[in-house]
């Protein structure tokens, strides 16, 4: 166990505009925090954060493109992995076992093998993993869930989950072309299949299922599903899932649609996820709601969660929303503001290094959350076919193509 007085030394992996923040909120959240590496594969990226994280600290921290570097330094105790999310298992699990804690961002996971595998790793490795779905660091999120373990919204009937975002511009597929001066195509790719160096990939890497499940679905409507869940108990796995939806603004390339909806049966409530990429009246809660007394417009709040209980039913924000409970004739039963956790999750990855207690986004319900998301786009992808799954021992049933999509790639030298 680590003092405050220990010195915690950490890396980052993965130098894009999400790293960045997370990092450097890291650095000041606790006292005595260095970074010592900064990962990144792409020599246009990195440097600001170097600048600025240079500023806070008696020393520069290292460049390095081959994250296998800082796995080998044994002054490093933590690193945090904010690369494409085809990376995040092999990276967690190559950190884990080289006896580092692990911070990584959401979609934790992109198959049910890689979940399984990062769970085990961790847990034989004892190592302390935050994973980065930060409303698990509110207190709102915390009140929501005693509110409702307390039966305070009774029996709970159904639960509708939004992850609405603003359109996206049309896409248009450029053709391949050689690989940009200062990046290191081979390392970006990494576990994924060996390819011509394309812009739209790299640029746009949200848009293929080889590096993502979707910039709505992974990257956005994965803290919906994770906060719901926590605020319903931390449920397992659905009992089946069935995903419809498609390119509804732009018809181009883009393998992965803009608007999706998602039925899961939870066995006695379902929870139905409207994913989607149009409609610019539709807004995530803006800054000055976010750190502030104030809720959110409800009815056009992008990420909003209506969870509807036999007394009453709660709207529940993310992004520091907080969350508001109605009656008869809009009534408000019960209510608390929020405020946007960013910095208090990051403290608790930091006291939990210390402590070696588990954090407050742990790395099994980071999986669960993820495998929603997975399996959703499974059975989208495999023809919009309801899955049947197996909670208990997290397997798909009764669909073998969605089996063989969930075993994904892995190249040679990057396998999980």
């Amino acid at each position: 166990m680590k003092s405050v007085n220990n010195k915690v030394v950490l890396a980052l992996i993965g130098a894009g505009g999400r790293g960045s923040q997370v990092i450097l909120s890291l650095k000041q959240c606790s006292e005595n925090v260095e970074v010592k590496y900064v990962c990144e594969v792409d020599a246009q990226r990195g440097g600001s954060v170097i600048q600025e994280l240079s500023k806070l600290q008696s020393y520069a921290p290292e460049r390095v493109a081959d994250m296998r570097k800082v796995f080998d330094d044994k002054d490093v105790d933590a690193v945090v992995i904010t690369t494409p999310e085809h990376w995040h298992a092999l990276a967690t699990l190559w950190a884990c076992e080289a006896g580092k804690d692990v911070y990584v961002e959401k979609n934790v996971c992109l198959s049910l093998e890689e979940g399984r595998k990062m769970i085990e790793i961790a847990q034989r490795n004892k190592r302390v993993i935050q994973c980065g779905t930060q409303n698990r660091s509110g207190d709102y999120a915390f009140a929501a869930r005693d509110y409702i373990a307390a039966g305070e919204l009774g029996a709970i009937v159904t639960v509708k989950a939004y992850c609405m975002l603003p359109g996206t511009r049309e896409w248009i597929m450029k053709p391949d072309s050689a690989v940009p001066e200062g990046l290191d195509w081979d390392k970006w790719l990494g576990p994924a299949e060996l390819v011509s160096y394309n812009v739209s990939r790299h640029k746009a890497w949200y848009d293929w299922w080889a590096y993502s499940g979707g910039a709505a679905m992974s990257g956005d409507a994965s803290h919906v599903i994770d906060l719901a869940r926590m605020a319903l108990g931390d449920p397992a796995l659905p009992q089946s899932i069935y995903c419809a939806g498609g390119r509804v603004i732009f018809k181009d390339k883009r393998e992965i649609p803009d608007n999706q909806t998602v039925a899961f049966d939870m066995g006695t409530y379902p929870i139905t996820l409207e994913s989607s990429q149009y409609g610019n009246y539709m807004k995530k809660t803006p800054q000055e709601i976010r750190f502030s007394d104030r809720f959110p417009e409800w009815t056009t709040n992008a990420t909003r969660i209506e969870i509807y209980g036999t007394k009453g039913f709660m709207c529940l924000g993310r992004h520091g929303g907080g969350w508001q409970v109605f009656g008869a004739d809009m009534k408000i039963l019960a209510e608390k503001t929020g405020y946007f956790p960013d910095e208090k999750h990051h403290a608790n990855f930091i006291d939990c290094i210390r402590s070696r207690k588990t954090t407050n986004a742990p790395i099994d319900q980071g999986v669960l959350s993820a495998n929603m998301i997975n399996l959703a786009n499974l059975s989208y992808r495999t023809g919009k076919k309801i899955l049947g799954v197996d909670a208990e021992n997290e397997t798909i049933i009764g669909n073998e193509k969605a089996v063989e999509l969930d075993k994904r790639i892995y190249r040679e030298g990057y396998k999980l």
